[in-house]
């Protein structure tokens, strides 16, 4: 599966934006979704991840309460809405496919990776 991200840009703190993550390929609702982000001279880190119906959400603490992830198989998207946004929101936000049972947030058990789109938060 391939996957395309898009939908990051500048905003101040407190403001929102949502990421989309196309997938290509008809076996899109057979994967888990997560998303994952990664700050200059930082590790990437798991953000948030979603079961293949949609009907199980896990999230960072850090994000929880603030981030809502989604999908829709119809469209073979994933979603994140990031309401609240903090500067330390600042990243590349990478969005991942994951074909094995289990919501995961470790990067290395995710198969297929689509490209960072940047967020970045201004104070």
């Amino acid at each position: 599966v391939q996957l395309q991200a898009s939908g990051g840009g500048l905003v101040q703190a407190g403001g929102s934006l949502r990421l989309s993550c196309a997938a290509s390929g008809r076996t899109f609702s057979s994967y888990l979704m997560g998303w994952f982000r990664q700050a200059p001279g930082k590790e990437r880190e798991f953000v948030s991840a979603i079961s293949w119906s949609g009907g199980s959400t896990y999230y960072a603490d850090s994000v929880k309460g603030r981030f809502t992830i989604s999908r829709d198989n119809a469209k073979n998207t994933v979603y994140l809405q990031m309401n609240s946004l903090k500067p330390e929101d600042t990243a590349a936000y990478y969005c991942a496919a994951r074909g094995r049972f289990g919501l995961s947030r470790d990067s290395g058990q995710y198969d297929y990776w689509g490209q960072g789109t940047q967020v970045t938060v201004s104070s």
